[in-house]
Order: C-alpha cells, then structure tokens, then sequence
C-alpha cells in the first residue's frame, strides 16, 4: 500500500504507480538553489575535518571488529564528534556478535621433493566465523580445486581431507570499474565454500584471499553458515600461498598442517550512533546518510569503513559549517556490526519501520576512500531527471557521473530499499580498493586526503538535495506485500 508521502513522491517526479503499472504525468520543476549546492561542495573540497577525525579514529582507536572495546570507544568518540557540531545524538543500541580470533598458522609437512625435516610456513588468516581446531592443530591431505561448483563435482575426494578453493579475484574488471562484480565473482568461494565443504565431510576449509596486490597478505572476511550447521575451521591464504600449494599438488599428494583456535562469545552490547541535523521545514522526513563503524581486526579499518563513516559525517560537519539546514532532516548513521552480522543495519530499519519519522532517502558510504567520481542510484527512471542538478553542481570536481541501479546500493540500507525507499552511494575510484580489503594493511596512510574530500563534497551535495527537494524524489517500486 502506497503512503501519501510516496503519492507526494510520485507526483514530484512525474509518476503515478499501479501495482507495477506507471503512468507518466506533469512533472514539478527542480528547485533547489544551485548556488547553495555550490557552496556546499567548495566548502567540503577546503575543509579536512574528515580526514583529521578519521586519522584520530584509527589511530587511537585501531580495529573495532563487534564485541570488541575498540568498537565501544569508537561509538562513543564518534557520539562526541556530533554533538560538537550540533547535532542532535542519540545511542540506539543492539546485541552484536562476539567472535575472537585465536591463534592461526598453516604449514607445508609433505610435498613432492620435500627435503627431509623442511617445513614450510604458509600466510594464513581465519575467516570470520570459522570454526576452530584441536589446539595442537589438524595435519590432512589438500584437496585443490578452483570454484565452488567443481568442489561439488569432486564430493567424493572431500571426505577427511583439507580443502584448498583458489579462485583468482579478476584483477581486469577492477581495472575497468568493476571492482565490485569481481569481489562478488571471487567470494564465492569465501561465502559459500566452507559451508559446502563442511557438507562433504572435508576436516577445514582455505580460500584464496579476495583480492588482489599480492603482497602475501591474508584477506578475511565474514563466511556463512546453515542454520544449526556447526562451523569448520575456515581460513584464508595469501594468494602467493594459495598459488604455492596448488603447484605442488598438480606434482603430487600435498599434507598441510593448520591451526585455527576462534572462539564464539556470547553476543555482546553496542550501538549505532544516530545524529540528526534538523529540518527547517520537514524535520520528521528523514535522509539517512552513513557508514559502518565497525571493523575487521587485522588492520585499522581506515578504508573498510573509516573513510566512509568520516565522510558521510562530513555532511553534517559541512552543513554546520555554513549554517544550512535544509527542508527535511539530514541523519547520519554510524552503523554497528556490519561486517559480521548486519545487525545494526537492521536495528535501524527495525526501529524507524514503528515509528512516524518518515524514511525519504537513504545514502550509505562503504567502497573505500577512492577519488569520487559521481552517484549511483537506485531510483525511478523518471527521477534521473531530478538527480541532473547533483551532477551538474559536481562537475568541477569531476563526479558528475550518475548511473541508475536496479538492485540495492549498500548493506545497511537494504531494508529500507527494500521498502521502497531510494538508495544511493557514491561512485568511488575502487581499481585498488580490495588490494587492501580485509587485511593488515588497511591503515590510514592508504587514505589520500584530497580524495577524501571528494567523497565529503560529493555526499554533502546529495544530501542537501534529497533534503531540500520540496517532494522527495521516487524509490524502486515494491510489491504491496513487501
């Protein structure tokens, strides 16, 4: 069922919707002041607030992976922040999951030509939720192969042995602007693969690291599981090891040592820090604009997603700033837990689907700290239209790209796209983003602070124009029992 402020939205961009029918009709001019949105993205590009609270989070924070005290201190740093720009802050708490990483190691005990006594140690990391090992470790036979489906195909030489899945992250599409598609091809692996091989009876499960820059970094991140399926032990190898091992075993049988020690905790308290820059005219429409604060524990989360909760911050920094509050409320998120659960993400839908704030647009920053390079958008057809003045007023800093998108654009904003609110995210420089992904290296001095500020100036001139439009502009549209 459609609710008036989505009536409102569709007149506003020429649309009136029927189930899946739409029906073009007049549509309203666009009057948000140019000039305005101007200021805003001169003042972003001088001003490195950003960048100097993103230093003071990562380097006197460090990693904030959920249940642990460096993502409680960050909550807490980042609360104060807000409040010192005049934002209306509030805590709105969620049990997280705890899951520790123990000690890890991975060696090479018998190969092909091995000479006596030499053993050779490999670069390993667990994955997020993996299962652990006897303490003294496991030692089994490796079982190579290159995807998901032909671990599938070779069932019958999973059983009792240590399975090593080394599929190549394509480096080309990366290159070429799809950096996301190719972590989605990559991951596969990681997502699904050691809850397949668990199935097939395999001791352990190691996956090429998802990325690329092969420093002989190990790359983590979160693997799934069944409901009510015991985690194996799951890890991930660098990907000169992954490369290693399948070379000796194309010469012969390969037994790898592996000691993984993780522990599940009870889940633990934390909070999604929520700050509001109030409407002067609407403030109960609400344009949440956010980041995840949490982070994997191998590095210092600058890229993955320090400098996406530090500039989606920087909107309300550069707002305050100037002194403008747009029509409607502007409110930024620093989402909790998003990398292994997802859980702040859907306490925010959660707590906003109950009450009468009024959800008109949602912008998540979550693809590193890449020169900006325009939005993406997931909205009506029509309402491309509307967005032509965000890239106009983003032309002289080169992010005047504007691409639609059909699916969704950010994990934490998910359930609010799925309810048909529109979603958009900056388009970033992402060729080298998953070098650094998940790994020990994703530190401060990777951030560049001049495309950092590319990133602030491009999503405080999107938010203001969301905010400041007299009618929101159209989401996707969604089935009536969604």
């Amino acid at each position: 069922m459609v609710n008036a402020h989505r009536v409102r939205a569709l007149l506003s961009v020429g649309l009136l919707c029927s189930g899946w029918g739409i029906t073009l009709v007049h549509a309203a001019a666009n009057p948000v002041d140019p000039a305005v949105l101007g200021r805003i993205r001169d003042s972003a590009m001088q001003d490195n607030w950003s960048y100097a609270h993103l230093e003071e989070l990562t380097d006197g924070v460090g990693p904030r992976l959920s249940g642990s005290a460096g993502l409680e201190a960050a909550v807490q740093q980042v609360a104060a922040w807000m409040r010192a720009l005049g934002a209306t802050v509030s805590l709105q708490p969620t049990q997280v999951p705890h899951w520790v990483r123990g000690a890890e190691s991975a060696s090479l005990v018998g190969y092909p030509g091995r000479p006596p006594g030499v053993v050779q140690s490999l670069h390993v990391t667990a994955l997020g939720d993996s299962g652990a090992t006897p303490a003294e470790g496991i030692e089994a036979p490796v079982v190579v192969v290159r995807s998901v489906e032909e671990l599938s195909e070779r069932a019958a030489d999973i059983k009792g042995r240590i399975v090593l899945i080394n599929k190549r992250f394509d480096q080309r599409l990366a290159d070429n602007g799809y950096a996301s598609d190719a972590y989605g091809l990559a991951g596969e692996a990681r997502f699904v693969g050691p809850m397949v091989a668990s199935k097939l009876g395999a001791l352990a499960t190691l996956v090429r690291s998802v990325g690329n820059a092969q420093y002989r970094l190990p790359h983590t991140g979160a693997t799934d599981w069944e409901e009510g399926q015991t985690p194996m032990p799951a890890a991930a190898l660098s990907a000169e090891d992954a490369d290693l091992v399948d070379r000796l075993a194309a010469k012969g049988p390969v037994t790898l040592r592996l000691t993984l020690t993780p522990q599940h905790l009870p889940d633990a308290d934390s909070a999604n820090v929520v700050a509001d820059w109030i409407g002067r005219e609407h403030p109960e429409e609400i344009v949440v604009v956010g980041g995840h604060l949490d982070s994997w524990d191998l590095g210092t989360g600058a890229i993955d997603d320090g400098a996406g909760v530090m500039a989606t911050a920087g909107v309300i920094r550069t707002l305050s700033a100037l002194g403008l509050h747009p029509r409607r409320t502007i409110r930024f998120v620093a989402f909790t837990n998003e990398e292994n659960g997802g859980r702040g993400g859907r306490a925010y839908f959660d707590a906003v689907s109950k009450s009468s704030g009024r959800q008109v647009a949602a912008i998540e920053c979550d693809m590193g700290a890449g020169r900006a390079l325009g939005v993406q958008a997931a909205v009506a057809p029509a309402a491309m239209e509307t967005l032509k003045a965000v890239s106009r007023a983003l032309e002289p800093i080169g992010a005047s790209l504007m691409v639609r998108r059909e699916g969704g654009v950010g994990a934490d904003i998910r359930a609010l796209q799925k309810n048909g609110v529109p979603g958009f995210a900056p388009v970033l420089d992402t060729r080298h983003y998953f070098d650094y992904h998940h790994t020990a290296a994703d530190t401060f001095d990777k951030v560049n602070p001049e495309n950092l500020r590319s990133e602030v100036a491009t999503l405080a001139v999107l938010a203001y124009f969301l905010a400041d439009l007299p009618e929101p502009v159209l989401g996707l549209p969604v089935k009536s029992e969604e």
